[in-house]
């Protein structure tokens, strides 16, 4: 049976990822549109303030991967995944972000 302390750091922690990944994910969108609008100081402001927060969400995820090294098990939950899922989908956005503006400054 898992243990109640791991269940909670573990929710804690998926929160925690989604909550960074959501905010990184939001402010790579706003910079694209920042670029749209031809404020591209703005817009890599919004870029470079996104990067920072999927660090905040990616230093969760590696928190985890080093326990699971260090050989504690990880429970997986539902939420677990979800996590990994916001975290990836929003690095993917936040790149793809990078190369819209790009496209826009060059227009």
């Amino acid at each position: 049976m898992e243990n109640k302390t791991e269940n909670i750091d573990i929710t804690e922690i998926s929160f925690q990822i989604i909550l960074y990944a959501g905010n990184g994910k939001a402010n790579a969108m706003e910079a694209i549109q920042q670029a749209k609008a031809g404020n591209f100081t703005e817009a890599d402001r919004l870029i470079e303030e996104a990067g920072e927060e999927l660090v905040k969400s990616h230093k969760y995820q590696t928190k985890l991967l080093q326990k699971e090294a260090g050989g504690e098990e990880n429970p997986i939950n539902v939420l677990l995944v979800h996590s990994q899922d916001h975290l990836m989908t929003s690095m993917t956005v936040r790149d793809l972000a990078v190369e819209i503006i790009e496209i826009y400054k060059n227009k």
